[in-house]
């Protein structure tokens, strides 16, 4: 199961286990239970503080197991075998159950502590899903801190009959005491933000206490984190306020071209790219939304969502983009039942099934790829009278037998019946006839569209909304910087979002000075 690399690296981190745990598993006669109980016994053989036992209940998944510190109620589950993504979610279990600190704020642990009530949390993953562990392991952590906390995390592809029977069609799906409480990735403070929502007013006047920054950060991606690094150094009061740190960095499934990191996966790099900037005196407020720009003299203000505004010398837009959606019937209604945006994530969830993939660029010919290689069938849909992606990809596309292309395709509604999506419906461009295919998802991958909607008549935006820039990064308001995916830079790319936060910082700093000899 283990090789004996991982097996070497598995000792090593349960040598932090400092307190007793009993895995209890919950098997029947099947290959996964098979799979399961040699994986235990692989981790069993590695601590002595690691006591093992099976066990039948009814009401238990299997093949399903528990991790539970002896003596006391923390305890967490797993219904599957975590591997892939999720191994480092059962170590990080097997060692925080058995007394490895787990490592928040001393604020947020009191939150945590002073939840009120009993949460059973389940969790469905896939083991090729990059967001799924933060959930897991979040929740898991929480656990630890308060026993009343239950998170069970299930392998949706081995559990279909339960996925079909909620009708889970995106990971991470997460359910509360039996309700649905929150879909995709989320850190321990944004799932606490759902479970104890705090009061607006407080946040609002704690944010207008804080003393003007020489530099404010909009946006906490790799051109925002960079930004950061770079104003900081300087020696300036440096904040970033971001609704959620790393941006779509997170949702990136593998980066395999930025310059001196031969290969990682994006939430890795969001990790890094955090760590970086806390390295530095950079007050980072995150899970925070900017809803409106205005300037009071030379001063800049950043109001927020719940009406808190932060003042600065000078701010550096690093907003960013999402995914752009098609804008048609049943796209919203169907979003999580049957419409997806990452194939990574949810693709496991349709295996043996019809699938279309609406978008020929780069991005939609490799996500039917990969979807290919798990479902029953794929169809391409593409606006253009071609396909955009290269050329190597496009071959690769054309090989594969249990994938068709259609082109000159205008994609009309997302067909559903009140549930789940069950058809596409498209017109040819070429002869204005209207087609519908049979199918059960839909994964839209047609691009980017910035998050820069808040800015209103604030600031001068392309025809495509994008913050209008110079060389330097500068906007058309003074003291007023951007960088990233959300400016008119042409390409959208990691590692030129990055060079250009850090242009910015270094153009802030210049006009700040600048500013001050002025005054």
């Amino acid at each position: 199961m283990l090789d004996a690399n991982l097996v070497s690296q598995l000792k090593a981190y349960l040598e932090h286990i400092t307190q007793p745990i009993e895995i209890v598993a919950y098997l029947d006669d099947s290959a996964k239970a098979h799979e399961l109980r040699e994986l235990l016994g692989q981790i069993v053989a590695q601590s002595e503080k690691i006591q093992y036992r099976e066990a039948h209940d009814a009401n238990k998944r299997t093949p399903s197991f528990s991790i539970q510190r002896v003596g006391t109620d923390i305890c967490v589950e797993f219904a599957g075998i975590p591997l892939g993504h999720e191994f480092a979610s059962l170590v990080l279990a097997l060692i925080q159950v058995g007394g490895h600190p787990v490592k928040v704020d001393d604020t947020t642990r009191q939150r945590i502590e002073n939840l009120q009530g009993d949460f059973l949390f389940e969790v469905y993953y896939s083991l090729s899903c990059q967001n799924c562990p933060d959930v897991v392991q979040a929740l898991n952590a929480m656990a630890v801190i308060n026993p009343r906390i239950r998170p069970v995390a299930i392998d949706g592809a081995l559990n279909q009959d339960e996925v079909k029977e909620r009708q889970v069609m995106s990971v991470p799906a997460v359910y509360l005491n039996g309700e649905v409480f929150h879909h995709g990735r989320a850190s321990i403070e944004e799932l606490l933000a759902k479970l104890d929502a705090g009061d607006d007013e407080a946040q609002a006047q704690a944010i207008n206490e804080r003393e003007p920054y020489e530099v404010l950060i909009v946006g906490g991606g790799p051109a925002g984190a960079a930004a950061a690094v770079y104003a900081a150094r300087k020696g300036i009061r440096t904040g970033v306020v971001a609704e959620r740190f790393g941006g779509q960095v997170l949702d990136t499934m593998s980066i395999e071209n930025y310059i001196s990191v031969l290969e990682t996966e994006g939430p890795q790099f969001a990790t890094a790219l955090e760590e970086h900037v806390k390295a530095y005196d950079v007050d980072i407020m995150n899970l925070q939304r900017a809803q409106s720009l205005s300037t009071e003299g030379k001063q800049i203000h950043i109001k927020l969502d719940h009406g808190g505004v932060l003042k600065a010398n000078s701010v550096i837009l690093a907003t960013g983009a999402r995914w752009r959606e098609l804008g048609v019937p049943g796209e919203a209604e169907y979003r999580n039942r049957g419409v997806a945006y990452c194939p990574h994530c949810d693709g496991p969830l349709y295996k043996g099934k019809n699938v279309a993939v609406i978008g020929g660029g780069n991005s939609g010919v490799e996500a039917a790829i990969d979807l290919a290689g798990l479902v029953k069938h794929v169809t391409v849909i593409e606006y253009g009278d071609q396909l955009r992606a290269d050329e190597v990809l496009q071959r690769k596309l054309r090989s594969l037998p249990n994938v068709n292309i259609i082109t000159q395709a205008q994609t009309t509604e997302i067909v559903g019946d009140d549930s789940k999506v069950v058809g596409l419906r498209y017109t040819d461009r070429a002869s204005q006839e209207s087609h519908t295919i049979p199918l059960e998802g839909v994964f839209i991958q047609i691009g980017l569209v910035p998050n820069t909607e808040w800015l209103n008549d604030s600031i001068k935006l392309s025809k495509y909304g994008e913050i209008e820039i110079d060389n330097r990064g500068q906007t058309s308001i003074p003291g007023v910087f951007a960088a990233g995916d959300a400016t008119t830079v042409p390409y959208k790319q990691i590692v030129i979002a990055a060079g250009q936060g850090a242009c910015a910082a270094l153009s802030a700093f210049d006009y700040l000075i600048r500013s001050s000899v002025e005054s």
